[in-house]
C-alpha cells in the first residue's frame, strides 16, 4: 500500500510539472492555459493524449515529435521526473498523514518549478502563482492553526517585503539601474509569510551565495547583466524549511 502511494505522489509531481511548464510558457505571452490544446511547437500540430503522458510518452517517441519527428526538448521529461521524485521525497519526510509541512513543502516546490521556467526564459515571476500560492498559504494555515497565526505570517511577509523594497531603491540608485525585479520583492512575502522574519533573512542571505556562480558565469561568458534571481530565492526557501532546526540553532549561536 506504501508502494502505491509513493507511485501516486511521483505521478502526480510529474503531471503537475508537465501543466506547470504550460503555465510559466504561456502566462508570460498572454497566452490562454486552455486554448489552444497542447502543440508541438515546430509542426503545430495538435498533441493527443497519449502524447502528453508524462515521461512515457518522450520514451515511447524516442524524443521525437510523433508527427514531424523533430527532437524534443529533454527539459520536459528530465522536470518531470524531477519534480516527481521531490514530490515523493516531500512525502517521505513529512508523511505518511497529511500534514501542514507536507502540503507547504509541496506549494513551495510547485512555486520554484513555474518561477524556474518563467525567469529563466523571460526574465518574470508571474503574479498569479505567487499569489495564488500565498492564498493557499494562508487558508492552510488557519485550517492547521487559526487566523492568528496566519495573519502573524502575513505581517512578517510584508516586512521581508518592505525589507527588500528597500533593498531594491539603494541598489537601483548605487548601480544607476533596475537592481531586483519586482517578481523578486513579490516573492518575499511568500518567504517572510512560510520562514518568518529572521529566518526569511536568512534565505534571502542564502540566495545571494546560491545565485553568485551563476552570474559570474553568465556575466562572463555571456556578457548579460541580467540574472534570474527568483529561483535562488524559494530555492534557498525551500533549503532554510527543510533544515529550519540547523539554521535556528545558526541564528541563535551568531546571536547569543
Amino acid at each position: 500500500m506504501e508502494a502505491l502511494i509513493f507511485v501516486f505522489i511521483f505521478c502526480l509531481g510529474a503531471i503537475l510539472a508537465s501543466f506547470y511548464g504550460v503555465l510559466a510558457l504561456r502566462l508570460p505571452k498572454n497566452e490562454s492555459v486552455i486554448k489552444p490544446n497542447s502543440y508541438c511547437p515546430n509542426c503545430k500540430h495538435t498533441l493527443k493524449w497519449y502524447d502528453l503522458i508524462p515521461i512515457v510518452s518522450y520514451i515511447s517517441t524516442l524524443g521525437k515529435c510523433r508527427y514531424c519527428h523533430k527532437k524534443i526538448s529533454l527539459f520536459y521529461p528530465l522536470s518531470e521526473l524531477l519534480l516527481g521524485t521531490l514530490f515523493s521525497i516531500a512525502y517521505y519526510l513529512y508523511g505518511p498523514m497529511i500534514s501542514y509541512d507536507l502540503i507547504t513543502i509541496l506549494i513551495l516546490l510547485s512555486l520554484t518549478y513555474i518561477i524556474f521556467v518563467s525567469d529563466f526564459n523571460y526574465f518574470i515571476i508571474l503574479d498569479s502563482p505567487l499569489f495564488g500560492s500565498l492564498i493557499a498559504l494562508f487558508v492552510l494555515k488557519i485550517i492547521y492553526y487559526d487566523i492568528t497565526s496566519a495573519l502573524l505570517s502575513l505581517l512578517w511577509g510584508i516586512i521581508l517585503f518592505g525589507i527588500m523594497f528597500v533593498i531594491k531603491k539603494i541598489g537601483d540608485f548605487i548601480f544607476k539601474r533596475e537592481s531586483l525585479g519586482g517578481g523578486d520583492i513579490k516573492l518575499a512575502l511568500v518567504i517572510g509569510y512560510v520562514l518568518g522574519l529572521k529566518l526569511g533573512i536568512c534565505a534571502l542571505i542564502l540566495s545571494s551565495f546560491l545565485a553568485l556562480p551563476y552570474a559570474v558565469l553568465r556575466v562572463n561568458l555571456s556578457k548579460e547583466k541580467e540574472v534570474p534571481f527568483g529561483p535562488f530565492i524559494i530555492g534557498a526557501c525551500i533549503i532554510v524549511y527543510l533544515f529550519i532546526p540547523k539554521f535556528i540553532n545558526l541564528l541563535s549561536y551568531l546571536f547569543i
